[in-house]
């Protein structure tokens, strides 16, 4: 999002930078089913902090498309704290392990279905 900062409606420049500010600081709307138009990412309990944290190094991509169990996303952070350079995420990774292994768990889909019998012809 691109915003200009101008006087608006009488307001003063100062003005228009305080409103935008406390905009921001608004706290986010959990409803179902909400996606980030930014990141993709969905708006739930810890989407700030991943978006803050996660996101400030990679694509959100990487996240959205990974799908893994609370273990399975344990083991990524720290792959990513041994070898890519991540720092001790404190009290946050509990919090981040949360939004990541309820909004984006691993899904046991397996192969497609196999296709129906049918005859073949000859071309």
């Amino acid at each position: 999002m691109i915003v200009l900062l101008t006087s608006v409606g009488g307001q003063t420049r100062s003005e228009v930078k305080r409103r935008l500010i406390n905009y921001q600081k608004e706290k986010v709307d959990f409803s179902k089913d909400s996606l980030d138009v930014q990141t993709g990412l969905l708006i739930a309990p810890g989407f700030s902090i991943v978006k803050s944290t996660c996101v400030r190094c990679h694509s959100p991509k990487l996240i959205t498309s990974k799908r893994a169990t609370r273990a399975g996303w344990l083991a990524t952070i720290r792959w990513m704290q041994e070898s890519q350079g991540l720092e001790d995420l404190g009290k946050k990774e509990p919090l981040i392990l949360d939004y990541l292994a309820k909004n984006y768990p691993l899904r046991n889909t397996g192969r497609r279905q196999p296709l129906p019998d049918f005859n073949w012809y000859k071309l």
